[in-house]
């Protein structure tokens, strides 16, 4: 087999919508990561909000809150389908390149909640694996699978949530490690955070994965209906996506108001969430899709696949920065600002990386974290800086 034949994907065979995606993803994440440092110290029950605050907290929870996490699970699904394709092709054995992968994406997700709190690596590392007996499935197969997963996720979420969890009791007695100014505590309070928050809370443990593992299998099955290569014909399939899941939406956001108010217990059990969150989910990804095939949005969408490209390194950096501003080793800010600090300053970072992004890709291959995960990946050594 000669060196051409390993070579990863390079920037120029990317499907530029799946950036797009991914960098939109990205803003959401960033944004929630950081607004989580408002909300973290805050009871629920007992914080009353002013008007303006209690305003960008709907928006917040409305535009991004899980929105984010889902969009990105279903584009690793996508992800996942592609890369295995690509190592076939090369004549490799796909299934012991990918679970070697996700060792070294598990190694990456370890550092990672270490920096912060609330790392998603992790999941897509483990979870990933099971997207493996799914390889050689039909579209149709995923579908269906994913369909039964949707359904029982309502009345597991309803289950789960019925069972004693002490999660969050146990997370907010570690909140002094993460003020304390010595780093080594600031570090411990992120692997441990995760381990209480992610790995022993029973509704992220089960609930979340499961919806995870759903948005695996939509990705998956756009694969193979070679979805997004082909989106300027899929464009009937994109509205009617819109449509539907706007409806769905709507229909979703009065559907709990009503209950709440007429005192239906309903969700205690089946408790619909995920499907507001996923329905939310598709209407923003379809109404992206279709503004790109319409030529809207150039500039905006450029920058997305820009940070799309670098989706590894901004994620990590992002929260490298929370750490040096919010922890007690930083600047100590923690959950003492205003909301609208969190948000405005999401925002900057985020534009500040965009910035970067471009400067770094007019002149390496990869990004720096996407560059080590590669070699790792492929065990040898890939040219960084591109050649003139």
């Amino acid at each position: 087999m000669n060196n051409l034949s390993s070579q990863p994907i390079q920037l120029n065979q990317r499907t530029m919508i799946v950036d797009i995606l991914r960098g939109w993803a990205l803003l959401g994440v960033v944004l929630m990561n950081y607004y989580d440092f408002f909300v973290l110290d805050k009871d629920p029950v007992l914080f009353k909000p002013d008007d303006i605050t209690d305003g960008l907290m709907y928006f917040a929870r409305t535009v991004f809150a899980a929105k984010s996490w889902t969009m990105l699970s279903l584009l690793f699904g996508y992800g996942f389908a592609v890369l295995m394709n690509n190592i076939s092709n090369k004549g490799q054995n796909p299934y012991t390149f990918f679970a070697g992968r996700m060792f070294w994406l598990l190694v990456l997700a370890l550092i990672n909640s270490a920096l912060f709190f609330g790392d998603i690596l992790k999941d897509y590392a483990i979870l990933g694996l099971l997207l493996l007996f799914f390889y050689r499935s039909s579209a149709k197969t995923t579908i269906v699978v994913s369909l039964v997963l949707l359904l029982i996720i309502p009345a597991l979420s309803a289950f789960i949530n019925s069972l004693h969890d002490t999660g969050r009791e146990d997370f907010t007695k570690l909140f002094y490690l993460y003020r304390s100014n010595r780093l080594s505590d600031v570090l411990y309070f992120g692997l441990k955070g995760t381990y209480v928050a992610q790995m022993v809370s029973k509704p992220y443990l089960y609930t979340v994965h499961v919806v995870m593992f759903c948005c695996f299998l939509w990705g998956f099955s756009l694969y193979k209906i070679n979805f997004f290569n082909a989106l300027p014909t899929k464009i009937k399939l994109v509205k009617k996506m819109f449509w539907i899941s706007l409806g769905v939406t709507l229909l979703l956001s009065a559907y709990f108001p009503i209950i709440d108010k007429l005192k239906w217990n309903v969700k205690d059990y089946y408790n619909i969430r995920y499907w507001l969150i996923l329905s939310t989910m598709l209407f923003i990804s379809s109404a992206i899709c279709w503004l790109y095939i319409s030529g809207k949005c150039k500039v905006f969408f450029g920058n997305l696949a820009i940070m799309g490209k670098m989706t590894l390194t901004n994620y990590m950096v992002q929260n490298l920065i929370g750490l040096l501003i919010f922890s007690g080793f930083g600047l100590g800010i923690w959950t003492s600002m205003p909301i609208g600090f969190y948000l405005i300053f999401a925002i900057i970072i985020y534009t500040m990386q965009v910035y970067f992004s471009k400067w770094w890709l007019s002149r390496y291959n990869y990004g720096p974290i996407e560059w080590i995960w590669r070699q790792l990946s492929y065990w040898k050594r890939l040219p960084l800086r591109k050649t003139v």
